[in-house]
């Protein structure tokens, strides 16, 4: 029975790391990376991945997040419950969309 699980979690694995990543970089970054990735006991490409993988959530995360101060909060609820009416230009665009996505 181990076996066959096992052999499901290497084709899961195999099946989820198919993409490639590559990237030219200098000796010196290399050797920086290699040195961090020793200290941290990890092969070289577990070090790059989890690093770039957690950079690149938080980088998100600050992105999709928005965060107010009181007043701000105050001022975009105020917008959102009691929007200004339309401006020329605003009037203007929304044709335009219309006549282009011919709505």
């Amino acid at each position: 029975m181990a076996n066959t699980m096992d052999g499901s979690r290497k084709q899961n694995s195999a099946r989820s790391k198919a993409e490639r990543l590559e990237a030219r970089i200098t000796k010196e970054q290399k050797e920086l990376f290699q040195r961090a990735a020793d200290i941290q006991g990890r092969t070289l490409t577990d070090f790059v991945i989890s690093s770039v993988q957690k950079i690149a959530i938080q980088v998100i995360q600050e992105n999709e997040m928005m965060i107010l101060s009181r007043q701000d909060q105050e001022v975009f609820v105020e917008a959102l419950l009691n929007p200004p009416a339309p401006n020329a230009k605003l009037r203007a665009a929304a044709q335009r969309y219309k006549q282009n996505m011919g709505v």
